[in-house]
């Protein structure tokens, strides 16, 4: 099949397609005229490295594991194992941005006790300088 229909057939796009064939997770055959031939199992393939990358796998993990899989070797447990991994880098993800959101919250308080002591130090002076008396003039000099 033809870059468009398996791009149709998966829902990836063939943009996506080439730069799978440019990493070498995809070998497509080449027509005499040049035109990428896409097998059918090539079909299940793609759908594999799409849902991969849905689910936060990067493309070197995915390459990693995709001969397995073709070769129908990657296990139900071996899946379940890689896919409980990817849990726990999200919640160390999840955790590092809770730390970070509350590092920002912190920022947001000092600043806010910043702009009062600033807006107060400004209250301050134009009231000193309101409280002072015009200068006086000396006698004999103009």
């Amino acid at each position: 099949m033809r870059i468009s229909e398996l791009a149709e057939r998966t829902g990836v796009s063939p943009h996506a397609l080439r730069h799978y064939e440019r990493l070498g997770l995809l070998r497509p055959a080449r027509t005499p005229g040049g035109y990428r031939d896409y097998p059918e199992t090539m079909r299940r393939e793609v759908i594999f490295i799409s849902m991969s990358r849905q689910i936060g796998f990067s493309l070197k993990s995915i390459a990693e594991r995709l001969p397995a899989y073709r070769a129908g070797r990657l296990s139900f447990d071996d899946m379940v194992l890689a896919m409980q991994s990817r849990v726990a880098e999200i919640d160390a993800a999840l955790a590092a941005l809770q730390a970070q959101r509350v590092q920002v919250i912190d920022h947001i308080r000092w600043i806010k006790e910043q702009k009062k002591k600033h807006q107060a130090a400004k209250r301050q002076a134009r009231t000193r300088a309101a409280a002072k008396p015009w200068p006086t003039i000396k006698k004999g000099s103009s």
